[in-house]
């Protein structure tokens, strides 16, 4: 029954995705012209692979997905990333869960 409410590796999963993301676009987060589309597509398609097989090893409950996207979206933030871009990403790993 504790399982339930246990977010420890979602937490992180979460925080090291943002910050490989953050990584990976770093710079470029504040331009909308093609090159940084085409790196963020690049990155994203990256991404959704680590999501993907962390939802293969981790079960997901409600719970843990709200922890999980809410420390994804903080780390983003923290990170230097433009809130409303932050956001989009949220929903984009959101829609993944």
């Amino acid at each position: 029954m504790l399982q339930y409410f246990n977010t420890r590796n979602s937490d992180r999963f979460a925080r090291e995705l943002a910050q490989e993301l953050m990584t990976e676009l770093g710079a470029s987060i504040g331009k909308k012209d093609a090159k940084f589309t085409a790196k963020a597509e690049k990155a994203l398609v990256r991404a959704d692979g680590k999501v993907r097989s962390f939802k293969a090893k981790e079960r997901l409950n409600f719970y843990k997905r709200s922890k999980l996207a809410n420390a994804f979206l903080w780390a983003l933030k923290d990170g230097g990333c433009p809130p409303d871009y932050a956001s989009e990403l949220t929903e984009w790993l959101t829609l993944r869960l």
